[in-house]
């Protein structure tokens, strides 16, 4: 299996609070309104689709993380505020630019701002040193302003970039979000192996590896219907889920990411037993 790769510089951070907990669909076919999860020391875990919304999805998962790097190859603006042309966006992403992937950035930026996530003592906040009860957005605010008619006009004059630059955005990351990694609640993680990785399953499954790591373990042994719930994924039974699991394993064995990972069933619960590699072990 190959595995995509482009060179980054460095690491990013991403909080390390709401990786542990869901937030983007993994399947484009599951039309719920809202998420819900039950943390492991009982708090509860929402999100709520904007009205006429759908939840985040695949892309809106990509969108995140390429806005983390942005947000701290930017030094952690104290406002949170970051500015972007779309074109330049969709290119750091490696997704073709083009009138459908525009609209399809405007549209990711807008649910970021508008889904709702909420927490009963389920969100770890550094600041206080505990679970919280709090409602806030992955975005505070999106602002896309389309390029003006003359300079659009002018563009065609430069065969080149015709088709680049319809609109830059200003957007601000959450305060709840960039207090956390302020404090270094944080997962390290490296953004080039996660584009790397062809699957949303396995990009997401890196994300949660990463938030195991960060709790200075080697091996990491979780319920089936745990991690079912964490990603989330909706197959409910053990056979379904080993099956979107494995090329998601595989991908992430030879990726570097996890030396091993197994599947077994002690009386009547499943649980995958994860053996982590080491962070150099292999270059992204």
């Amino acid at each position: 299996m190959s595995i995509n790769r482009r060179p980054h510089p460095r690491d990013i951070f991403l909080d390390r609070s709401l990786e542990e907990l869901p937030l983007f669909r993994l399947s484009d076919t599951v039309d719920d309104p809202a998420v819900s999860y039950t943390a492991a020391d009982g708090g509860r875990w929402r999100v709520l689709s904007n009205p006429g919304e759908r939840l985040p999805g695949t892309f809106d998962q990509d969108v995140y993380v390429e806005l983390m790097r942005r947000y701290c190859e930017a030094g952690e603006p104290a406002d949170g505020v970051l500015t972007f042309t779309l074109h330049a966006f969709l290119r750091s992403m490696n997704r073709q630019v083009d009138g459908r992937t525009y609209e399809q950035l405007r549209g990711s930026l807008t649910r970021l701002e508008k889904t709702t996530l909420q927490s009963e003592r389920a969100y770890y906040d550094a600041v206080v040193c505990g679970p919280v009860d709090a409602s806030f957005t992955v975005l505070s605010s999106v602002m896309v302003e389309r390029r003006r008619t003359l300079e659009r006009e002018q563009l065609a004059l430069f065969p080149v970039v015709v088709t680049a630059e319809p609109g830059e955005a200003r957007v601000a990351i959450s305060p709840v979000i960039r207090q956390n990694v302020a404090a270094r609640h944080v997962v390290s993680f490296n953004i080039a192996r996660y584009f790397g990785l062809p699957s949303p399953v396995a990009r997401r499954l890196y994300r949660l590896v990463e938030v195991a790591r960060a709790e200075g373990v080697l091996t990491w042994r979780v319920s089936l219907d745990r991690l079912r719930e964490q990603l989330p994924l909706a197959q409910r039974y053990p056979s379904h889920l080993q099956r979107v699991l494995q090329p998601a394993h595989d991908m992430l064995k030879e990726a570097g990411v996890i030396r091993e990972a197994v599947v077994r069933q002690q009386q009547r619960e499943w649980f995958v037993d994860y053996v982590l590699a080491g962070k150099a072990s292999k270059t992204a």
